[in-house]
């Protein structure tokens, strides 16, 4: 096997020509067509289709791009996690984190981490749908999807929120307070919706859901919260409970919470191959103790 065969293929399956690859790379064309070559030489088919346009990957060679990805990150993170051996955290760490995690929750862990590790810098990447979105180039994941993304990750429990309906008292002061599923139909309903699930679809305990017609869909949770506070609808959004820069306790107010919603897990996912840095192992530390001092239990 030769990583710089997959580090060419690659280039060009990601610029989609082999000039743009070359010079992605810093190496002559020639160079880098010759390791292409070779690689679908010993691949036995075909894995690219050339044209006046540029190239277009076949079905195999798109297979051997997202496995090739998958080689490079293991033979990088091997030679970092050696690197790393006892010494402190440093380099760069890349966090994908889901859109709209709540900023107030955000801003002190970051504070803790560069507290304890001040050498250590931090690339955060925000994820609208971590089941589509290209990953392999991220350290840690943070997804509150039901599903994992492909590829080979452990994945660690951070915490469990509550998803489920919460009002302004402003708004309920103006439309009333809905007592019934029924009633719902006559409010303006707010609707989080994490990848691969259905904004138009409201859980309930009982575990059978229930079809809405929601006035705004979003995959944003701190958008919703921040619309829920200006009083323009009901929002069904998971809540970690933390307390709002500004807004009094009692603002927001759960509705029909014997009735509507489930719990929502919020995992920590990283790359099997990443996971015996330094960094990583201080990092998830550091983050399961703010979050059991930060963010009160499900009760």
């Amino acid at each position: 096997m030769d990583l710089e065969e997959f580090r060419a293929f690659i280039a060009v399956v990601e610029t989609g020509s082999f000039l743009s690859a070359a010079t992605s790379l810093n190496v002559a064309r020639a160079t880098l067509r010759r390791r292409v070559d070779a690689l679908e030489a010993r691949a036995g088919v075909p894995l690219l289709e050339r044209s006046a346009r540029g190239v277009v990957v076949t079905e195999a060679g798109a297979l051997l791009a997202t496995r090739g990805r998958h080689v490079l990150q293991e033979a990088s993170s091997l030679i970092a996690s050696v690197r790393e051996i006892g010494r402190e955290p440093v380099g760069v760490l890349r966090v994908g984190v889901p859109v709209g995690l709540p900023p107030h929750g955000v801003t002190p862990l970051i504070a803790l981490i560069h507290a304890n590790y001040p050498r250590l810098a931090i690339q955060m990447r925000h994820i609208d749908d971590p089941l589509s979105d290209h990953l392999d180039d991220l350290d840690v994941l943070l997804h509150l999807a039901p599903v994992s993304p492909p590829g080979n990750w452990l994945s660690y429990e951070l915490l469990r929120m509550r998803e489920w309906l919460i009002a302004s008292r402003d708004y309920l002061d103006r439309r009333g307070t809905p007592t019934s599923l029924d009633a719902l139909a006559g409010h303006d309903l707010l609707a989080w919706t994490a990848p691969g699930e259905d904004g138009h679809l409201l859980p309930l305990l009982s575990g059978e859901p229930v079809e809405i017609d929601p006035l705004l869909v979003s995959p944003d949770v701190h958008f919703l919260r921040q619309c829920v506070l200006a009083g323009i609808g009901i929002g069904f959004i998971p809540d970690a409970q933390l307390p709002d820069p500004g807004v009094e306790p009692g603002t927001l107010v759960p509705i029909l919470p014997e009735l509507v919603g489930r719990e929502r897990p919020l995992h920590m996912l990283v790359p099997a191959a990443l996971a015996g840095l330094p960094k990583l192992r201080a990092l998830l530390r550091h983050i399961q103790a703010f979050v059991a001092s930060t963010v009160p239990p499900l009760g």
